[in-house]
């Protein structure tokens, strides 16, 4: 899905389950992206609320490792406090991120889950520079 900036994000096939891939021109956008691809896998991101606002803080030895802590630390928060997010700002220095992300509380009457996400692996785990002003970070 392209946001009108170049920064998007899109699911790919991958054996029996699907992958998440986001493009942006920064890593930053990149990881705000593949986190939109998250909630793409349960739900219609463009339906979420931004009501409730929450912090994280995550470190890592590299990015692909940062990019698991991160969707983790985001699945961890939707399941426990059974939320869905859909507006996220990432903010990466020396392997260490600040996000943020928006969301409300989930009413499967409205935003009809498709599955429930168990968490990241390291399968197809890739955060790059594919050409210059273009980063992706992805998982399955």
């Amino acid at each position: 899905m392209d946001v009108g900036t170049g920064s998007r994000w899109e699911h790919f096939d991958h054996m029996a389950d699907i992958g998440i891939r986001g493009i942006g021109g920064s890593r930053e956008k990149a990881f705000e992206q593949v986190a939109l691809a998250l909630t793409a896998v349960i739900t219609d991101p463009t339906s979420l609320r931004s009501d409730i606002q929450f912090d994280f803080e995550c470190s890592a030895e590299d990015d692909e490792m940062l990019l698991v802590d991160w969707l983790n630390r985001l699945i961890s928060e939707m399941s426990s406090r059974r939320m869905l997010f859909g507006r996220f700002n990432v903010q990466i220095r020396d392997h260490h991120l600040h996000g943020s992300a928006w969301g409300e509380p989930a009413d499967p009457a409205r935003h009809h889950p498709a599955v429930e996400v168990k968490g990241a692996t390291l399968t197809e785990l890739r955060v790059a520079c594919d050409q210059p002003g273009q980063w992706s970070a992805q998982w399955w």
